[in-house]
């Protein structure tokens, strides 16, 4: 059994603190994907699971036995790293097996591996190449069966697409999740790219300045992010998030501009009076003639440009002083400053804490248009 688990994991730098207390399980054969901007510490986390960063605090066990001591080579982890680090004067069989030959491995076994595993990802027409000779993606590819040959434990990728074009990297993603499908080993899987990690993940782990905000399976990150911070960072566009009043009553909210919206008390057993901020999915947003009457709470919008998608648009409007992007299918018919009516469901509203950043309580929350209607709004970034 290839589970991880991490323990209370700290790591500094001199004196100053980088990680902080991550603590979080990984089973085996699942597929992970820490997620967050550039400095969060995720490469440092999964540089510690590997064993080329020492841990400052906490403890790492692999398959039950903790490797805070252990030698990379000893961890049953195999690595593929953003840069692909093959040996440009060896073919491609000759990088694949190039690990099986220091090991002592006789050349016969080693070919009937290095062929099999070259099948497995579709390299079995390129083993007499050089590197110099393939693309980035077949690359990518050869780095991937230098690290399967090793029949690892544990995979971890450091950024591993990021060197690719936006076509090669859908391609990618696409390999590695049938890799993961066929193989089943316990993979790490580390990005900044929010659209790789909602495709490719059994279960998110988005990290910020050192911590984890949250964890769970991409689309209940999607759905209920646990803060703004979250709610931002994941989806295309991030949550809508404006500043608003709960009155003393707990039965609406109030914008900056005098607009009002209904709030579902009863979900929201923890309500308190005073400054929130609101949440709003794009997709959850319709754009309604002027006059247009229905039970459903109303915004008023100005109209400021729209960005093409292809098979739609997000609108750019602004809503009592504050940015907002409402997800259209279709083409727009709509000029810079017109008025724009924006229909909104209170089930759609999302709530959070305006000085924690965090979510606010629910109970018996409804399910949001964004699962039930169309999950995700990802194609724009593929």
């Amino acid at each position: 059994m290839a589970r991880i688990d991490i323990r209370n994991v700290t790591k500094f730098y001199g004196k100053t603190q980088v990680v902080h207390g991550v603590d979080f399980t990984i089973n085996d054969g699942e597929f992970v994907v820490i997620l967050g901007p550039s400095g969060c510490g995720k490469s440092t986390l999964l540089r510690m699971i590997a064993g080329l960063e020492e841990i400052s605090g906490g403890t790492i066990c692999i398959a039950g036995d903790v490797v805070n001591d252990k030698e990379p080579r000893e961890r049953g982890c195999a690595m593929v790293f953003q840069n692909y680090a093959l040996y440009p004067h060896m073919s491609v069989a000759e990088n694949i097996g190039y690990g099986l030959k220091v090991a002592g491995v006789p050349k016969a076994e080693r070919l009937v591996r290095v062929q099999t595993v070259a099948r497995t990802v579709g390299l079995d027409a390129f083993l007499d190449r050089k590197p110099g000779q393939l693309s980035g993606g077949q690359r990518q590819r050869v780095a991937m069966a230098r690290a399967m040959i090793k029949e690892p434990k544990v995979f971890l990728f450091d950024e591993p697409l990021s060197n690719l074009d936006a076509k090669l990297r859908v391609q990618m993603r696409i390999e590695i999740r049938k890799l993961h499908q066929r193989l089943k080993a316990t993979s790490v899987f580390v990005t900044h790219d929010q659209v790789e990690a909602m495709t490719l993940a059994d279960r998110l782990v988005v990290m910020n300045k050192g911590v984890i905000e949250q964890i769970g399976a991409p689309k209940d990150v999607y759905d209920r992010p646990a803060s703004v911070f979250v709610a931002a960072f994941i989806g295309a566009p991030g949550l809508n998030l404006l500043p608003a009043t709960i009155s003393s009553d707990g039965h609406s909210l109030t914008l900056a501009d005098g607009q009002r919206l209904g709030v579902e008390t009863a979900r929201y057993p923890a309500l308190k009076p005073g400054p929130v901020t609101l949440g709003l999915r794009a997709e959850a947003l319709n754009i309604r003639p002027q006059g247009h009457v229905t039970g459903q709470g109303t915004l008023k919008a100005t109209f400021d440009f729209a960005e093409e998608l292809g098979v739609g648009q997000h609108i750019h409007a602004e809503v009592a002083g504050s940015p907002i992007v409402i997800h259209v299918d279709g083409r727009h018919p709509y000029t810079y400053n017109d008025v724009l009516s924006i229909e909104v469901s209170p089930r759609d509203l999302q709530l959070f804490e305006t000085k924690t950043g965090l979510r606010i309580a629910e109970v018996n929350a409804p399910v949001p248009a964004t699962s039930r209607d169309q999950p995700f709004v990802l194609d724009a970034l593929a």
